[in-house]
C-alpha cells in the first residue's frame, strides 16, 4: 500500500515541480495562476491535469488549441514519482522519506532549470542549506556537526576550485550557483557524501562533455552545466554512498 501511495504521491509532486521549472526562471509565481496551456493560456481543467495520464490521452496536446506539450511534463512526474518509490523502500513511511524526497525534489528541478537556462535559482538551494541543517537535527540520518561540515567542505571546495580555475584561465569557469548547490548537498547527505559527490558529477560531466565536444566539433572552452551532474552524484551518493566508499577504501588495501 506504501509504494502505490508513495507513486502517486511523488507524481502529483512531479506535476508541481513542472510548475517550478517552468516559472521560477522568468521569476513568475509558482501559486498563481493556475496550470494552464503555455501556448493558448487557458486554464487546464482538472481532469486534464492528471500526471502522466492526461499527457498520455490527450497525446501529448492542449484540449484547446491542440498545441504540443513538451515531454518534460510526464518525464518530471515519472522520475519524481520512481523517486518516491525509492525513497519509500530506502526508508519507509518515515520523516526521514519526507526530508530525502524534498531533497530529490529539489535537485530535479535545479537539474532541469540548469540544463534549459544553464542557471541555479537561490530560491532553492540557499533555503535549501537551512533546511537540510535544521533536518540534522529532527532525524537520525545525519549530526548537526557532520551536516555543517557538508555545508563548509562541499561550498568551501568548490568555491576554492572555481576561484583557482578563474586565476590560470582568467574567465569563469563554474559559477556561484554551483557552489550553493553543493553546499546544500553537503547539509542534507554530510561531508563524506560530498567528497562521492564531487568524484561522480565530476567523472560523468567530463566524460558527458568531451563526448558533446567531439560530437558538436567545439573545443574545451564549450560551457557545460555542472548542476545536472553534481544532483546525479548526489543521487547515487543518497542511496549508495556508503557503498561506494566501502568499495573504494578496500580497492586499494
Amino acid at each position: 500500500m506504501w509504494y502505490t501511495v508513495s507513486i502517486i504521491f511523488g507524481a502529483i509532486v512531479g506535476s508541481f515541480l513542472n510548475v517550478c521549472i517552468f516559472r521560477l526562471p522568468k521569476e513568475e509565481s509558482i501559486i498563481w495562476p493556475g496550470s494552464h496551456c503555455p501556448h493558448c493560456k487557458k486554464p487546464i481543467k482538472f481532469y486534464d491535469n492528471i500526471p502522466i495520464i492526461s499527457y498520455l490521452f490527450l497525446k501529448g496536446e492542449c484540449r484547446q488549441c491542440h498545441g504540443s506539450i513538451s515531454v518534460q511534463y510526464p518525464l518530471v512526474e515519472g522520475i519524481t514519482a520512481l523517486s518516491s518509490l525509492l525513497l519509500i523502500m530506502k526508508f519507509g513511511p518515515s520523516f526521514a522519506y519526507l526530508i530525502y524526497f524534498a531533497f530529490v525534489a529539489a535537485l530535479i528541478v535545479i537539474t532541469v532549470i540548469d540544463l534549459y537556462h544553464q542557471i541555479i535559482p537561490d530560491v532553492i538551494s540557499l533555503p535549501g542549506i537551512g533546511v537540510g541543517l535544521l533536518a540534522s537535527l529532527l532525524t537520525s540520518q545525519i549530526s548537526f556537526s557532520n551536516s555543517l561540515l557538508g555545508i563548509l567542505c562541499g561550498g568551501g571546495s568548490l568555491f576554492l576550485i572555481a576561484t583557482g580555475y578563474q586565476w590560470l584561465f582568467k574567465r569563469e569557469g563554474m559559477g556561484g550557483g554551483d557552489v550553493k548547490l553543493l553546499a546544500m548537498i553537503g547539509a542534507f547527505l554530510g561531508w563524506k557524501a560530498v567528497i562521492v559527490t564531487i568524484l561522480l558529477g565530476s567523472l560523468i560531466g567530463s566524460i558527458t562533455g568531451i563526448i558533446l565536444m567531439v560530437s558538436k566539433g567545439k573545443d574545451f572552452k564549450y560551457a557545460i552545466p555542472f548542476g545536472p551532474f553534481l544532483s546525479l552524484g548526489a543521487v547515487a551518493a543518497l542511496f549508495y554512498g556508503e557503498r561506494i566508499i566501502y568499495w573504494y577504501l578496500h580497492l586499494n588495501r
